[in-house]
């Protein structure tokens, strides 16, 4: 996809099944960054325990009453544009408690596709009474991962869509990917970062080959750096498992997390951190590849 959804918008889900890997910093100041740089950025928070949502400063927004992003993945995707929040440096689709849900939603979606499918001998509105929104009406396709593409669909005037996937793998990480088929991936240069890569790649092949799309590695995100043997090998090992993707660098830096504090990425505040420089290379690199290669800040 380059910039060709109906929106025109460049998406990239900012996604890794590991816990602790800072997908959340990582995807608020990559926004940030794009935005700092003059572009419209919406940003979605696609996880159910909503910590962007709290770390753009909107955190009341998690509690908010229907519609929400769980209305608008699993009953009427025109909603979306209703629950959109105005950030000083971003537009942000905040998560909400009631996504806690959506797993459990996009899962009999998912099964209704594949009766649907495979032609068995099942009413799929056998399913619906275990469900909160969806209906058999509502799942039409050969799967039902479309379901944020969809919503995304609704909304205009946005030159990035930012999306902060769950850490976990399911249904909802696929919608994020599907609707994005451009991936970030932030990761520790730790060992045990070899193997979540790894599972994500299958992930990724897996989703490929149910729906049909292609999925499009961005970078690798090597996040919370540390001067150490193991970090210079895993440095090593990012370098050879995508060796025609770039691997960008941030060390630890306590700024970042006082930004996170503020409900900001680190370029909506006033303090100096040498690893803002990291996250412009990559807006840069994202406006050379997506076609906003002019800074207009």
């Amino acid at each position: 996809m380059s910039r060709g959804s109906t929106t025109g918008s460049a998406r990239i889900c900012v996604t890794n099944a590991k816990g602790g890997t800072g997908k959340t910093t990582v995807a608020i100041n990559v926004a940030g960054a794009l935005s700092d740089r003059g572009r419209n950025v919406l940003f979605v928070d696609l996880d159910p325990q909503g910590n962007a949502t709290e770390g753009l400063g909107i955190a009341d927004a998690y509690d908010a009453q229907p519609p929400s992003l769980f209305d608008a993945l699993t009953g009427n995707p025109e909603v979306l544009s209703d629950i959109v929040v105005e950030h000083e440096e971003m537009d942000v689709v905040p998560s909400n408690i009631d996504m806690l849900q959506a797993e459990h939603e996009l899962t009999i979606a998912d099964l209704i596709a594949r009766i649907n499918t495979r032609g068995l001998d099942i009413d799929p509105a056998i399913l619906s009474q275990f469900a909160i929104n969806v209906s058999p009406e509502m799942v039409t396709g050969s799967h039902a991962l479309d379901t944020l593409d969809r919503a995304l669909d609704t909304v205009s005037g946005y030159d990035y869509i930012i999306i902060d996937s769950p850490p976990f793998y399911g249904n909802l990480t696929d919608t994020g990917v599907f609707a994005a088929q451009h991936v970030l991936v932030p990761a520790l240069a730790e060992a045990t970062s070899e193997r979540a890569i790894e599972l994500l790649m299958d992930q990724m092949v897996a989703l490929e080959q149910q729906t049909g799309i292609q999925v499009e590695m961005l970078g690798v995100v090597a996040n919370r750096i540390e001067t150490t043997s193991e970090a210079e090998m895993m440095l090593e090992w990012f370098g050879a498992a995508f060796p025609n993707s770039p691997i960008w660098q941030v060390r630890k830096r306590v700024a970042l997390q006082r930004a996170y504090s503020e409900g900001k990425s680190i370029f909506g505040t006033e303090e100096q951190c040498d690893m803002a420089d990291v996250f412009n290379d990559i807006a840069a690199e994202f406006d050379e590849k997506f076609g906003y290669n002019k800074v207009t800040a």
